[in-house]
C-alpha cells in the first residue's frame, strides 16, 4: 500500500471518527473530542510519513489551521438550546467537524509528502490550503454520508433475499445466521 492511500484511509476513517464527534449533545464536549481526533490523525499521518511528532507540534499544527473555527464553536453552542438547537446544532457541527478534520488531513499530506514536517510550516500557506481544503470537504463528508446511506440500504436488501433463500430451503439456520451476522457487521 502507498503512503498516499494510507494517509487517505486514515483520513477517511477520522473523518467518519469527527462526525460521530460532533454529534455528541454537550457544548463544547463535541469540540474537544474533535480536536483530539483530529490530533490522533495527524499522529498517524506523521507516522506513515516519518515526520516526527510531539503533541504540542500536533496542537500548533492544528491550532494554526483551524484557528478558532468560530463556525464549529457556535454550530457546538447553539447545542444548549433546548430542542431544535440541538437538532440543528448536531447536524451542523457533524458536518463541519467532518469537513475541518477532512482538511487537516488533506494538508497535513501534502505537507509531509514534500518534506514538511509539524516545525517548518508557514502559517499563512497551510491556512490558506486548509480554507481550500474545508471547502472540499463539505462535498466529501456530504458524499460519505450518501455512500454510507445506499450502503445500508444494499445490506438490507441483501438481508432479505438472505432470508428468502432460508424460507426456500437453500440455506440452513447456522448458514443463514453466519451470513445475517457478516452483514449486520458492516452496518
Amino acid at each position: 500500500m502507498s503512503q498516499r492511500t494510507e494517509a487517505e484511509a486514515i483520513v477517511r476513517s477520522h473523518v467518519l471518527w469527527a462526525m460521530g464527534g460532533g454529534l455528541i449533545p454537550i457544548p463544547l464536549v463535541d469540540f474537544a473530542a474533535v480536536t483530539a481526533i483530529q490530533l490522533e490523525m495527524l499522529q498517524q499521518l506523521a507516522r506513515v510519513y516519518g515526520v516526527d511528532y510531539t503533541q504540542s507540534n500536533g496542537k500548533a499544527f492544528v491550532s494554526a489551521l483551524t484557528g478558532t473555527t468560530f463556525a464549529r464553536l457556535g454550530a457546538s453552542l447553539l447545542k444548549a438550546l433546548p430542542g431544535v438547537g440541538t437538532l440543528i446544532g448536531g447536524a451542523s457541527m457533524s458536518l463541519t467537524s467532518g469537513a475541518s478534520t477532512y482538511a487537516v488531513g488533506q494538508v497535513a499530506i501534502n505537507h509531509f509528502a514534500n518534506s514538511g514536517n509539524l516545525s517548518n510550516f508557514v502559517e499563512e500557506q497551510v491556512k490558506s490550503a486548509y480554507d481550500t481544503a474545508f471547502e472540499r470537504g463539505k462535498s466529501y463528508v456530504s458524499d460519505l454520508e450518501n455512500d454510507k446511506k445506499d450502503e445500508a440500504a444494499d445490506i438490507y436488501q441483501a438481508l432479505e433475499k438472505l432470508g428468502s433463500l432460508k424460507a426456500q430451503g437453500i440455506l440452513t439456520e447456522e448458514e443463514f445466521q453466519t451470513k445475517k451476522q457478516q452483514l449486520l457487521d458492516r452496518l
